[in-house]
């Protein structure tokens, strides 16, 4: 039982895992990705300086690491060629990269400065034109700051006008609602009026000719 507990421990001192680390490719023009832990097994890959590597598993032992290259492939390489950070040569050719871009912002830097300085005296009158804006901008806020306070008065009032409005517009209802009964009844009245009058005439018309026979009669016996 200690046997297997020292090898394991020994197992575990040898092989150290690395998930998710990065090492680089030291400053050489280029190193060997191979599929196994030594010079006997082939050769995956060349990797050229500055490559970023996945380590996933060390061997101390045997000084060799397992790696995953940018494009996915799994090997080995020895650990003296890695480094923990990017190669002098990526970080010179990043250096002079950086110093170009402040040489370049300087220039424009410089010619934005010259700029200005032409500028100088629109520059003046632009700012006493802002000025002006600025007062002409506080005296409208201050009117509308004055509107404003009266707001809640006003619309109280506009409250009271609708609630009126709807009043006059109920009353106004009734009174078409009244008007038209008032129609519809006088209509009927002047039927029944009309009615009557014709009636009457029929009557009138039935005995006065009757009233005219008998008078005659009593002058034709005469």
């Amino acid at each position: 039982m200690k046997s297997i507990i020292l090898t394991l421990a020994l197992v575990l001192g040898v092989l150290g895992q690395a998930m998710a680390e990065t090492r680089y490719v030291s400053d050489r023009l280029e190193i060997q990705m191979r599929a196994g832990k030594g010079t006997q097994f082939r050769i995956l890959r060349s990797l050229p300086s500055g490559t970023p590597l996945e380590v996933l598993e060390v061997d101390k032992e045997n000084q060799y690491s397992r790696v995953r290259a940018p494009d996915g492939v799994e090997g080995w390489v020895l650990n003296h060629l890695l480094m923990s950070g990017p190669s002098a040569r990526d970080r010179l050719a990043k250096a002079e990269k950086k110093l170009a871009q402040l040489e370049l912002e300087n220039r424009k830097l410089k010619a934005a400065l010259a700029d200005l300085r032409k500028a100088k005296g629109s520059t003046d009158k632009e700012r006493s034109s802002l000025q002006k804006e600025a007062n002409r901008v506080s005296q409208e806020l201050e009117r509308i700051r004055r509107t404003a306070s009266s707001a809640l008065a006003i619309d109280a009032e506009n409250k009271e006008l609708k609630s009126r409005i709807a009043n006059y517009e109920r009353q106004s209802q009734s009174l078409l609602q009244e008007n038209q009964s008032l129609k519809d009844r006088t209509a009927r009245d002047w039927f029944m009026v009309g009615a009557g009058v014709i009636l009457l005439g029929m009557i009138i018309g039935l005995i006065i000719p009757r009233i005219r026979w008998r008078k005659k009669s009593s002058w034709d016996s005469l």
